[in-house]
């Protein structure tokens, strides 16, 4: 299913499809983020953290702030779930991540206990209409700023989650740079080696 084709229908409702994990309702959701273009940062050096924003959204009947989650239903995987919930609430699509991990909270709203799941979302695209765009508003934020502004004791941890997740990547992402950097200069040191009056056939393959 193509994601944005649910751009022109209403947002699901009901129960009756309703996953459910040892009586505990199962919700899944996305922290939609981008990079910010900035001088601050190279891209041999990766992303600083000050360049991640994430996007919040309000909740339907107060000026709460979240990220955008909902019902897990049995006719959709859970990625299917995360990227439409994300689409209905906050207008945005994108390209999803691993899953940043799993929660128990309780919903304020109806005083039962849910299982939540979240995922990382690179938004590629940020949608004119959408589903709730009538009853939300989204904003985006640094990541200092998300964690103050969060309602959500569990979507606070996601967030950390999802930092450390995207330090790991990055981390990995320089180290495999450098090796590549070394392979580099170790070539070319061996090509400065050689002397004047040889043919030397090089190739550097990464």
């Amino acid at each position: 299913m193509q994601i944005k084709k649910l751009v022109v229908l209403p947002s699901r409702t009901g129960r009756h499809l309703q996953r459910y994990n040892q009586g505990f309702r199962q919700v899944v959701g996305c922290i939609p983020y981008r990079i910010r273009k900035s001088n601050k940062s190279h891209l041999l050096h990766g992303t600083l953290l000050e360049d991640l924003e994430v996007l919040l959204i309000t909740s339907q009947k107060s000026p709460r702030m979240m990220f955008p989650k909902g019902g897990w239903e049995l006719d959709e995987n859970i990625e299917l779930a995360a990227s439409r919930e994300t689409l209905e609430e906050a207008g945005v699509v994108g390209m999803l991540g691993d899953k940043l991990g799993e929660w128990i909270f309780k919903s304020k709203s109806q005083e039962k206990y849910h299982e939540g799941s979240m995922f990382p979302l690179l938004v590629t695209e940020e949608l004119d209409v959408w589903p709730e765009k009538s009853v939300r508003r989204r904003i985006w934020m640094t990541v200092s700023e998300a964690k103050e502004a969060c309602a959500a004791a569990w979507m606070k941890e996601a967030l950390d989650a999802f930092v450390c997740q995207f330090k790991r990547v990055e981390e990995e992402q320089l180290t495999s740079c450098r090796v590549a950097l070394c392979r580099s200069e170790d070539l070319r040191l061996c090509i400065g080696a050689q002397t004047a009056e040889e043919d030397v056939d090089c190739y550097l393959i990464s």
